[in-house]
């Protein structure tokens, strides 16, 4: 029989404090019973002595501190788990919500997982491929990786994410693979849009998804990426299967833990966010990668907004240091009808090297994947001097490269939402934009390529 305490002394907004309690642990469950007889669910976030910090799932409105009832469970917040997850929807807790029938666990999991320790940790070289030039050509993702989208408000990233989820898989692989979605703190409209798109393409056939929307408690923001790894973990792990985890909107997860650090008085760090962001973010992006001995991985897409565009920002800062690269998406490609519009200048991925080449793309990537960023690189060079001094203090060459640009963005970088491109097309467009410059120019690929790839008569 679990201890009932009728001893709440503080209720400041999505926390609780209750004292005088006896072997209560961190991170444990909490079972809150309101006067009127409403239930809700919290966890512990904090002992000090005989008082214990709560903080309370579905928010702290209607509480009388007198008759309010508090059990703790014993236990930390978990997630019931099947394979009969794919294809179905959960909300921001775990909660089915999608109006089937409830989950048959095969098991229930701490969604407080523990980052891959690095001994067991297998080095991220298989390629994946997500139909999408800008990415698998020029800044490839690769299973294992944690590759992050920066985007900014009211850019198309929701568009970008589903058209991933839609498309991405491993080449040349017949095992399974998976989408695990967690949409964190977006709007009804949003969360329809995903769901319509990935019922339409029938991309849900192969997904777990789970949503938390703008006007769910806050405090639940904190809990739906933990359920998403949680579920990746188990299908990558324990079901071998290659997994894609898509986050979005890491913004909102660190305004929650903001707003959570505000109600309990810490001091703050870097505008206003806790100091231990740096740390509380890496216990989510470090549950990513592949285990020695085990068939299965766990790839990370996390999303995220950068307030005011600025990619100094402690969100995107941090998320950089712990991840392996970004793709960053550009306002002025986007006003100009570019979709998706993916900068490639100042995106990166860091384990690219690792997963391109002849037996896992094509023989001619790497070479072809530089000589483009250098060419598009010079191209806005001249772009920018001939709006400086006009057209006529160009060269013949930086003509060419203004050429190549100007085709390069409208036919390479624009590929639209629902263009699934494979990495040999990709590269058959490559080379047929490169066909542009003079072969005198093409100075990063070797002639034995140029003989082979590069289009006649050009």
């Amino acid at each position: 029989m679990l201890k009932e305490y009728r001893t709440v002394s503080e209720v400041v907004g999505p926390l609780m404090a209750v004292e005088g309690v006896e072997g209560v642990k961190f991170d444990e469950l909490v079972d809150i019973e309101l006067q009127t007889g409403e239930r809700r669910r919290g966890q512990v976030l904090e002992i000090d002595g005989d008082k214990a910090m709560v903080q309370i799932f579905e928010g702290s409105s209607g509480i009388n501190l007198e008759d309010t009832k508090v059990r703790f469970l014993g236990r930390p917040l978990s997630l019931d788990v099947s394979e009969d997850m794919i294809g179905r929807t959960f909300d921001g807790m775990g909660r089915v919500s999608d109006g089937g029938p409830e989950l048959i666990p095969e098991k229930t999991l701490d969604i407080n997982g523990q980052a891959i320790n690095p001994i067991a940790r297998d080095y991220p070289d298989e390629f994946i491929q997500t139909g999408i030039s800008t990415i698998d050509h020029l800044n490839t993702l690769v299973r294992g990786q944690k590759l992050p989208v920066f985007s900014g408000s009211g850019l198309p990233h929701k568009e970008l994410a589903a058209q991933i989820a839609r498309q991405a898989n491993v080449k040349n692989s017949g095992e399974g693979f998976a989408v695990v979605f967690a949409a964190i703190g977006i709007t009804f409209e949003e969360a329809e849009f995903f769901l319509n798109d990935f019922k339409k393409t029938g991309a849900i056939d192969r997904s777990v998804i789970f949503v938390n929307l703008a006007d769910d408690p806050a405090i639940e923001r904190i809990a739906t990426p933990r359920m998403a790894l949680t579920a990746a973990e188990y299908l990558a792990f324990e079901k071998d299967m290659h997994v894609l985890v898509i986050m979005t909107d890491m913004t909102n997860y660190a305004e929650a833990l903001r707003e959570i650090s505000a109600a309990r008085r810490e001091v703050p760090g870097r505008r206003g966010y806790p100091g231990y962001l740096y740390t509380n973010l890496a216990t989510l992006y470090e549950r990513a990668g592949r285990l020695e001995g085990s068939k299965g991985s766990i790839t990370q897409i996390p999303i995220l907004t950068m307030p005011e565009d600025d990619i100094t920002h402690p969100i995107p800062d941090l998320t950089g240091y712990i991840t392996e690269g970004q793709i960053i998406l550009s306002r002025d490609l986007y006003n100009s009808g570019i979709q998706p519009p993916i900068n490639i200048l100042p995106s990166l991925s860091r384990l690219k090297d690792k997963g391109i080449g002849e037996g896992k793309t094509r023989e001619d990537h790497a070479a072809t994947m530089n000589q483009i960023f250098a060419a598009y690189a010079q191209g806005r060079e001249a772009k920018e001097l001939a709006v400086v001094l006009g057209e006529a203090a160009l060269s013949e060459a930086d003509k060419k490269y203004v050429q190549f640009t100007d085709k390069f963005e409208a036919e390479y970088v624009n590929q639209g939402n629902y263009t699934n491109r494979s990495i040999e097309d990709t590269l058959e467009l490559g080379w047929k934009l490169l066909s542009i410059l003079p072969k005198s120019e093409l100075k990063r690929i070797k002639d034995d390529m140029l003989k082979k790839y590069l289009p006649k008569g050009e």
